[in-house]
C-alpha cells in the first residue's frame, strides 16, 4: 500500500523522502520517481513537514514512530504525522500523546481500497485528530484518495475503519458459507453469484472476490493474516466499549483456522477453503 501511495505523491510533484524495512524498495522508488531514499524513519522526519506511514500492525507503528531512529527523533515541532495503518484506537492515542509531548501533531488516518485503490489514488481515508491539522494535510490526502472522512478526535478514524471492516469480514464469512452450501447442493456458482448481484444480498466485496474464488486465484490483495489482525482489533475495541460482537468472534476463529491451515499469506478470500475442506466440495467454475 505504502509504495504506490508514495509514488502518487511524487508524481503529483511533491518532494518526497521514503523509507522502508526493505531498503531496496525505497531506493528503487526514489530512483524511478526522483524522490529521496532515507536510511531511517528519523532521516525521513528530518526532511519532512508531513509524514505518512502505512505498516502492518501496532508494533510496527510504535517502532517506526517511537523506536530508535524513529520519526519522533527526527521530527521538528509543528510537523504532522499521519498514520494510515490499521491499529487499535487506544494504542493510537498513546502514540499521539507521546508525539504531542515533542510538539508533533498526529492524525490516525486508516484507509480502505486495497492495492488497486492505492495504485489508482482512489483510496478512502477515515481521519481522526485535530481538524485544522487534517485541513493542512488535505492536499496530500487528495493525491492518494478520492473520499476523505473527518471522523473526530484521535482514534475516531480507526473506530470508523474497524467498524467498516467488521461488516466486510462478516460478509466474507457469510459469502463462504453461502457458496459452499449452494455448490454442495448442486447450484452453479456463476448462477448463484448472479442471483446475489440482483438481490438485496448484493455486495461490492462479493462481486470483487467471487471471480477470484471461482478461478482459484488467491494471490494476496489483502491477506488472511491482516484481516485476522483487524478482526482481533475489533473484538478488543468492543470489549473496551462493552459492546457484544458474537458474529465477529466466530469470524475471528474461522480466520484463525485458515491461518492454522497455512493460508495466512493468501488473499482473505482463500478462507473459503476451510469450509470447502469440511464440506468436501470446491467452489469453482469450469
Amino acid at each position: 500500500m505504502g509504495y504506490p501511495m508514495a509514488r502518487n505523491l511524487m508524481r503529483a510533484g511533491h518532494d518526497v523522502a521514503v523509507w522502508s524495512h526493505n531498503a531496496g524498495k525505497a531506493k528503487k522508488l526514489a530512483a524511478e520517481e526522483k524522490g529521496v531514499s532515507c536510511a531511517t524513519p528519523k532521516e525521513v522526519a528530518a526532511h519532512a513537514e508531513a509524514i505518512f506511514l502505512c505498516v502492518g500492525d501496532t508494533a510496527m507503528v510504535q517502532e517506526v514512530i517511537l523506536g530508535p531512529n524513529g520519526v519522533a527523533e527526527g521530527a521538528k515541532a509543528g510537523t504532522a504525522v499521519a498514520d494510515s495503518s490499521t491499529i487499535g484506537p487506544t494504542d493510537s492515542r498513546a502514540i499521539a500523546a507521546a508525539l504531542a509531548a515533542k510538539g508533533v501533531e498526529f492524525l490516525d488516518a486508516p484507509c480502505t481500497g486495497s492495492r488497486a485503490g492505492a495504485e489508482g489514488g482512489s483510496l478512502t481515508f477515515m481521519i481522526g485528530g485535530k481538524q485544522e491539522v487534517f485541513e493542512r494535510l488535505r492536499p496530500y490526502f487528495e493525491v492518494m484518495g478520492k473520499r476523505l472522512y473527518y471522523c473526530g478526535g484521535i482514534g475516531m478514524g480507526l473506530h470508523a475503519k474497524l467498524s467498516q471492516n467488521l461488516i466486510l469480514s462478516n460478509l466474507l464469512q457469510a459469502f463462504n458459507e453461502c457458496m459452499v452450501l449452494a455448490v454442495k447442493a448442486g447450484v452453479d456458482p456463476a448462477v448463484m453469484l448472479d442471483i446475489l448481484d440482483n438481490s438485496a444480498a448484493k455486495s461490492a466485496m462479493i462481486a470483487a472476490k467471487a471471480p477470484a474464488v471461482f478461478r482459484r486465484d488467491f494471490a494476496p490483495n489483502f491477506s488472511v493474516k491482516w484481516m485476522h489482525k483487524d478482526v482481533g482489533l475489533m473484538i478488543d475495541s468492543a470489549k473496551e466499549l462493552g459492546v457484544p460482537v458474537p458474529l465477529t468472534a466466530i469470524t475471528h476463529q474461522m480466520l484463525q483456522t485458515a491461518i492454522a491451515e497455512g493460508l495466512g499469506e493468501d488473499d482473505m478470500c482463500s478462507s473459503i477453503k476451510v469450509l470447502e475442506r469440511l464440506a468436501q466440495v470446491e467452489v469453482k467454475t469450469a
